[in-house]
């Protein structure tokens, strides 16, 4: 009778109509909560920054990333303008329709379109995902990135070329992604069709600037924030931050930059620990980029590499840098979707530490921003503690990412087995349901 009762749970819970009605359900409370948080909080940049961008472009024809340098690569700015097709006044709303959009597109490949539904547990878990992180998993230009790279990490091994485009169009909104495309090109077999879909895409991209005569700042936001200083959030500002609630008044304090509009920590020691950040981060991603070319020339199974390797770029991109925003947690949905997913099939390494691991973060990350931010702008010590413990998990799944790395690069290669080690979600051909 258990296991009869165990089977009916399983069919339940992979079954579509279950899980786009969580969809639903989780995209909903969230941008309830983000909607209705006190101060604009929970909406964040979608109503204090991004319109002033937009009206500068629409009302004096100056637009940031083509007339002007600017922080984020050139495609950040259609989501941007899109969100202001109804008006100023309704561009929260909008802009949270816009994310359920494209989330619905990425979660129906994760999803596998119904059709084969070994991918069901990593959408249970991007849907916690979200809960977990709250308003700044939806109100951020990073949602646009992390769904097109989702859908880009899923389709590797049944379309690499498009792969690739998805990959450069979430790299062309937010950088990030670039790293997604690296380690493709260092697992897998078919590389080449991986990178030349992102180059085309990348291509285009380029010379759609210059057409629109934005060739001088089109690369603007690789040094755009070279010059900044350290973010409260930042792994590497934990530090200062404790010292400063130590001996308020003293020699390091928390103040808003207005140039680049987010809070920093100021004061002695500060500017060479900011310094020390980009050496830093080309050494993190640098030493797993080293050790995945060595497991990949061993002849690894990209099914085995590819996860941890991606695991392994976005956390060091996360733990090593000055900026350290709430959203970046949003990123780790990649990695380890697609982890969760390679294991489905059978295949790969077991992801589930890592997957539990980022759903805690997840939750520390949510009391930081928004709710408990106003504390630490304070530098109150309990929610100092919340941000350092979430700030060490991160360090952790770094940690665990070379570990898994490592592990490949000692143990004994087996039979690399072709094929599909990636559910099924490509929408288009026969049907074939699968279950998981």
């Amino acid at each position: 009778m258990r296991r009869g009762a165990g089977r009916r749970a399983h069919r339940l819970l992979t079954h579509p109509v279950p899980l786009w009605i969580a969809f639903v359900v989780v995209h909903l409370v969230v941008g309830a909560v983000a909607l209705g948080f006190p101060n604009g909080t929970g909406i964040g940049d979608v109503r204090a920054i991004y319109p002033a961008w937009i009206e500068q472009g629409l009302s004096r024809h100056v637009w940031v990333g083509i007339q002007t340098s600017w922080v984020y690569p050139i495609l950040a700015l259609p989501p941007m303008i899109a969100s202001n097709l109804f008006g100023p006044d309704r561009i929260a709303p909008t802009w949270l329709s816009l994310v359920f959009v494209v989330d619905a597109v990425a979660f129906a490949f994760v999803t596998g379109f119904g059709r084969d539904r070994r991918g069901a547990l990593a959408a249970w878990w991007w849907l916690a995902l979200l809960l977990l992180l709250g308003p700044i998993a939806l109100t951020r230009i990073d949602s646009f990135a992390t769904a097109a790279a989702l859908v880009g990490v899923l389709l590797l091994v049944r379309a690499p070329r498009a792969a690739g485009v998805l990959l450069a169009v979430g790299a062309w909104i937010k950088v990030w992604p670039a790293a997604l495309v690296a380690a493709a090109v260092v697992a897998l077999r078919r590389r080449v069709d991986v990178a030349l879909g992102a180059l085309v895409l990348s291509a285009v991209v380029v010379a759609g600037a210059l057409l629109l005569g934005g060739g001088a700042h089109v690369f603007s936001f690789v040094t755009a924030q070279s010059g900044r200083g350290l973010q409260i959030e930042a792994g590497l500002a934990t530090p200062w931050l404790w010292i400063a609630a130590a001996h308020p008044g003293g020699p390091v304090s928390v103040y808003y930059d207005t140039t680049i509009l987010t809070y920093q920590v100021q004061g002695a020691g500060v500017p060479a620990t900011a310094a020390l950040a980009t050496p830093l981060l080309v050494v993190a991603v640098g030493a797993v980029l080293v050790l995945g070319i060595l497991i990949a020339r061993r002849g690894t199974s990209a099914a085995d590499l590819l996860p941890a390797l991606t695991l392994g770029f976005t956390t060091a991109l996360i733990v090593a840098n000055k900026v350290g925003s709430p959203q970046y947690i949003g990123w780790l949905a990649v990695p380890i979707v697609l982890g969760l997913a390679v294991r489905a099939t059978g295949r790969g390494m077991p992801f589930t530490g890592p997957a539990l691991l980022t759903l805690v973060t997840a939750a520390l990350t949510q009391l930081v921003y928004p709710f408990f931010y106003d504390d630490v702008l304070r530098l109150q010590p309990l929610i100092l503690a919340v941000l350092t413990a979430r700030n060490l998990l991160l360090l952790v799944l770094f940690a665990w990412a070379l570990a898994l790395l490592v592990r490949l690069l000692r143990r004994p290669l087996t039979q690399d087995e072709d094929g599909q080690w990636l559910p099924d979600v490509w929408p288009f051909g026969p049907s074939r349901e699968r279950e998981s």
